[in-house]
This record gives C-alpha cells, structure tokens and sequence, in this order.
C-alpha cells in the first residue's frame, strides 16, 4: 500500500534484483521501475548498489552503472574481490549489505516508506530497525521462483511484501537474447 503523499525511498541490491528477474524471464527496465515509483509518492532517492570487478578492462554492468548514474539513481559500488577458494574455482566477492543499511538508517528520518529490492534474509535486522523508526517497509522479490528467491523471515516483518513477478507488466522488458532473436528472425 503506498499514498500519494509519503516520501519513498528505493534501496536496490543489484546482484539479487538482476537474479530474481533472470529466473522469472524477464529484464528490469529501471527507467519505468523509477517512472512507477515516483507515481506512486514522492520519490526522494533510488539507490542502486553493486560491485565492480577491479582489473576488468570492460565489465558488462558498466553500460548499465553510467546510464543509472546519469538518469536519477544514487549509484553505490565497490570493488569486487577475486580470490581462488579451496577447491581452485575462481570466485568474486562483492557484498553490498552494509552499504544498503547504512544508507537506508541514515536516510530513515525523512523517509516514510522505504522500498527494498531484495530477498536477502540479512536485511530483516534492518526492516525491523527501520520499522521501529516510525518507516513503512516494502521489499520487492519472489516467491514464484524454486526455491524462492526471499527469505521467509524478510518477507514475513515487512510492513508490504511485493511480488516482482506482478511488476513484470509494469516495469519489465524481454531478456536481451530473447529481444534479439526477435530482431534477427524478423
């Protein structure tokens, strides 16, 4: 439930909104996911948070990270860390929590509603805080996914649980490889 006068905030963590949306087929279209958003109260900020791989020449969430930055989104990255774990596979680290509940409990005083595109159990902590401040939280994620894509225990102390999938008409476009197929066959 939103009202037209509460000032909303959006904390979105990157890696988890790009995965739940991957597994229900379909892209996120943050031009129109910020167009929503603001219609439905008064938009003060949307983050966007995600980790860079530090020695790439090219990273492929680059395009993405600059036209976010120059359309409305407060963009919070960090480098990622590459190490090789015990079995010899490589593997990137770049957890973005912290970064997430810091802002948003900052940000708390002069928010009403905060908006949580994720379905990291971690946060639930943070909910709670948060709700304890006098904020109403949305988080936005799926159940519709196997296994489901948010923790029960997140989903359960939000004040609104959303369903990504509801949003896929709203804010969503085809997987890139899927539009392109089109293109060529046409």
């Amino acid at each position: 439930m939103f009202y037209k006068d509460e000032r909303l905030a959006l904390f979105i963590d990157g890696s988890n909104l790009y995965a739940a949306g991957k597994t229900l087929g379909f892209d996120i279209d943050y031009k129109l996911l910020r167009s929503e958003f603001m219609r439905r109260g008064k938009l003060l900020r949307a983050f966007y948070y995600t980790a860079l791989l530090e020695n790439d020449e090219y990273s492929p969430i680059r395009p993405l990270v600059d036209w976010l930055n120059y359309n409305g989104y407060s963009m919070v990255t960090k480098t990622a860390k590459e190490y090789t774990d015990s079995m010899g596979r490589r593997k990137v680290k770049g957890n973005m929590d912290i970064e997430l509940a810091v802002n948003a409990m900052e940000l708390a005083p002069h928010v009403d509603h905060i908006v949580i595109f994720s379905g990291d159990g971690d946060f639930r902590p943070l909910v709670e805080s948060l709700q304890r401040q006098g904020v109403r939280v949305s988080v936005v994620s799926t159940v519709r996914s196997q296994p489901p894509m948010i923790s029960d225990e997140l989903r359960r102390q939000a004040d609104n649980f959303i369903e990504l999938d509801d949003l896929r008409d709203v804010i969503g476009r085809p997987p890139r490889e899927a539009a392109e197929t089109t293109t060529h066959n046409e």
